[in-house]
């Protein structure tokens, strides 16, 4: 153990638009948190997205509380825009931020919760996971992918940047979601013959871009928040679905992968046959290509509590609020509350729920009650800030 260790009420693991909105909420009472982020600069995760994705919602429902984003209000920024306003958000507010600071292990003691970082050692009353699923989980690639002919160029959609990566002939996307759509199209445009496979989640019935959209879209930001929520049985129906299959096609519609050659099947990849993919109807895939947008795997190994996960395989939460281990908050988490979750307006109002659930419900020694038997950690690791 080592004899560096730091005490803070509020230990808040990662910073991504989830983690700055609580740390926002706390800092503003003076509440004593820090936030812990593996990237060098905030806006990271963001940055190492491909350069064509945009927001899937206008830049007048893309800010964090207390400061709008700086861009026309119907317009739709990029993932680079993105970055550059979290990192501008974070000086804004003088948010307490470690970059270069991976997290490995979170314990607890008799004094609280541990959280590891290399050779660092923190301590805490109350520690929210903002990671989602991107920073600590792992992209989901079936393993018949192995058995594909060598030959054949494999990337996940988290590796994906542009159809440069490619090499010539035909592609493969598994996965039909709005990422899958999006990857598609623009493989497509230039130049590759590609075939979207993957069964149909759905899509919005307008275009997003379009002038009704700004009519419509106070509409849909009541639907996100107000009725797609865990507290409606709609909502949780919808949960349990955009989580196992991913969301509904959003910018780029079936319309869209049509007009530019896209041919859409809506049978999944199920395995190989003599090193080509084969669709689950038995048809046999001759492609050079396959990019799998499959989504991502949730790793908490790092986690060394007893985590209760729910039927869908995420952390059991109530408001982002574990309660069988109190002071222990989730958020960033796909369908978290609503499914505005998944949107940046839905962060900043998941990161108020859970700032005030931790502000009213105090810290100390009446908040570790009840956690049972415990066990100091062993040494952990630190990385300098």
């Amino acid at each position: 153990m080592t004899e560096d260790t730091e005490r803070f009420e509020t230990l808040i693991v990662g910073g991504g638009q989830a983690g700055l909105a609580v740390g926002y909420h706390l800092t503003k009472r003076g509440h004593s948190c820090v936030i812990l982020d593996a990237n060098e600069r905030i806006g990271d995760s963001w940055r190492k997205r491909w350069p064509s994705l945009r927001l899937y919602s206008p830049a007048r429902a893309a800010g964090l509380p207390g400061m709008p984003f700086p861009a026309p209000p119907s317009s739709f920024p990029s993932g680079s825009d993105m970055a550059d306003y979290l990192a501008a958000y974070a000086r804004e507010f003088a948010l307490p931020i470690r970059t270069g600071t991976a997290v490995d292990g979170l314990e607890w003691n008799s004094d609280g919760y541990v959280v590891m970082a290399g050779d660092r050692r923190f301590e805490a009353d109350n520690v929210v996971v903002a990671t989602g699923v991107f920073q600590h989980g792992s992209p989901v690639i079936p393993a018949f992918a192995e058995e594909l002919d060598p030959a054949i160029k494999q990337l996940h959609s988290a590796a994906y940047r542009s159809p440069a990566q490619l090499q010539q002939g035909p592609v493969l996307v598994v996965g039909a979601a709005h990422s899958g759509g999006d990857i598609a199209h623009e493989v497509a445009q230039a130049g590759y013959r590609t075939l979207l496979s993957g069964r149909d989640t759905g899509q919005i019935p307008f275009d997003i871009e379009g002038r009704g959209a700004r009519f419509v879209f106070p509409l849909l930001r009541f639907i996100a928040t107000r009725i797609l929520t865990v507290s409606t049985p709609i909502g949780r129906k919808a949960r349990s679905a955009i989580r196992s299959h991913g969301g509904p096609l959003l910018r780029v519609k079936l319309g869209d992968l049509e007009a530019v050659g896209v041919e859409r099947v809506f049978e999944r990849t199920a395995g190989v046959q003599d090193g080509k993919p084969v669709l689950a109807d038995g048809r046999v895939v001759d492609v050079a290509n396959v990019i799998w947008c499959t989504g991502f795997r949730n790793d908490y190994g790092w986690i060394r509590l007893p985590l209760p996960m729910d039927a869908d395989g995420f952390p059991e939460q109530e408001g982002g609020a574990v309660p069988s281990l109190p002071g222990l908050y989730f958020v960033g988490l796909p369908f978290l509350h609503s499914f505005a979750s998944m949107l940046i307006i839905g962060a900043g109002r998941d990161g108020k729920r859970v700032a005030k659930h931790i502000l009213s419900h105090g810290s100390g020694s009446r908040r570790r009650e009840g956690r049972g038997s415990r066990r100091r950690p062993s040494a952990g690791q630190e990385i300098a800030a």
